[in-house]
């Protein structure tokens, strides 16, 4: 009678360490993706992205959400800025609204030009990437939330080296044109 104890706690050891591998390995690659991904990336779907539009048609307003880490959006005079950190090619949290002021300019029969910029600390060709993967970043999640991709331009401009601080110059602009 003592064997048939002994097996059944082997058998509940042995499931315990299996459950507790499993989840380890669960944790793990969950922790890699977010890791590797960010949370910034996560929403997808335009419900989950974006709040809903405002009515206003012509972006004239000034909006500023700012992010310590230097990551941040202005919208104003008809143009979207998307502010990055150094290094970074994340879009800054909080950017819903300015996300679906272009969504909205677009699905009003606009057409949104996306430029990138840098700023001129560092290597001048790593800038100069990271400001084409910037500008790609925003078209694709502006593709990603529905819009049509012929409806969104990536366009070089004819200096990249942005204007202002190092902060101000790391940016890429979107503006809705007819």
């Amino acid at each position: 009678m003592s064997t048939r104890a002994d097996d059944d706690d082997q058998q509940r050891f042995a499931l315990g360490f299996l459950f507790a591998l499993i989840a380890l390995v669960v944790m793990t690659v969950l922790g890699v993706v977010v890791y590797k991904y960010g949370l910034s990336h996560a929403p997808r779907s335009p419900a989950a992205a974006i709040a809903p539009a405002p009515t206003v048609a012509v972006v004239t307003e000034t909006v500023a959400v700012v992010i310590p880490d230097g990551a941040s959006i202005r919208v104003g005079e008809g143009v979207v800025n998307f502010y990055f950190a150094t290094g970074s090619a994340d879009i800054a949290p909080g950017a819903a609204e300015a996300l679906a002021l272009v969504i909205q300019g677009v699905q009003s029969g606009r057409k949104a030009v996306v430029s990138g910029f840098h700023d001129t600390t560092g290597d001048p060709a790593k800038n100069e990437e990271l400001a084409k993967q910037r500008a790609q970043t925003v078209r694709d999640v502006l593709t990603g939330l529905g819009v049509p991709t012929e409806k969104v331009a990536l366009e070089k401009p004819a200096v990249t080296t942005g204007s202002g601080n190092n902060a101000e110059a790391r940016r890429v602009e979107v503006k809705l044109v007819d």
